[in-house]
């Protein structure tokens, strides 16, 4: 996997610290190396909920396949 700044990735593993849930999608905001990065998550609206230093092994590149959907970054229902 090549990943470069502002490549859509998804995340692999449910972050809890963070209120991250497998599925989730961020933008790689910078590479540290081909197996660390800085993975920006952010809301429908644009907010930043959370920015992770994340494993290769954390984050797989946007599938054709792949539908995206919304939750609430609370927890709750919107």
């Amino acid at each position: 996997m090549k990943l470069r700044a502002l490549d859509i990735v998804v995340l692999n593993e449910d972050l809890a610290t963070h209120r991250l849930q497998r599925g989730d999608l961020g933008t790689v905001v910078d590479v540290y190396s081909e197996t660390a990065f800085e993975v920006e998550f952010v809301t429908a609206s644009g907010r930043t909920h959370a920015l992770v230093t994340l494993p290769a092994s954390a984050i797989r590149e946007v599938g054709n396949d792949d539908l995206v959907a919304v939750r609430s970054s609370t927890g709750r229902d919107a």
